[in-house]
């Protein structure tokens, strides 16, 4: 599609949602824009949008191409909507060694929790029979 009959689509929807306004609202954009609808400049902007009307008629015709229409089905670029992970071939890992140590770690942190200040403990293990070093 080229740049007039692009330029011809936007004048055509410009002319569309004003004519959208006059009707719900009773409201004319262009004239509220440029002044009044006698005003040179709406005249101008009436006249490109019936001109790009007209330059429209051709594309409710025209016949399109293959390439010029895109099928959601096309395989041109489907990196997100491939849902094929390649699975069904691939060999499954065996994550039950991998599993009982992730239990047997957390029941370890659940009887023995962490202590983060180790100079309670340190005074706790010692009783006063030796290590004099550690004592307070």
């Amino acid at each position: 599609m080229g740049i007039v009959y692009r330029l011809a689509l936007l004048l055509v929807i410009i002319g569309a949602l004003n004519w959208g306004l006059i009707g719900l609202f009773q409201f004319d954009l262009v004239a509220a824009i440029f002044g009044s609808q006698a005003s040179a400049l709406s005249r101008v902007v009436y006249g490109l949008v019936g001109l790009a009307g007209l330059l429209s008629i051709p594309l409710l015709f025209k016949a399109y191409d293959e390439d010029d229409v895109e099928i959601a089905t096309d395989n041109h670029n489907n990196a997100y909507t491939n849902m094929n992970y390649q699975t069904e071939f691939g060999e499954e890992e065996d994550f039950s060694e991998v599993q009982k140590e992730r239990v047997a770690d957390l029941e370890k942190k659940e009887r023995y929790p962490e202590v983060g200040d180790n100079r309670p403990l340190e005074l706790y293990e010692n009783d006063g029979r030796g290590d004099n070093d550690k004592l307070v």
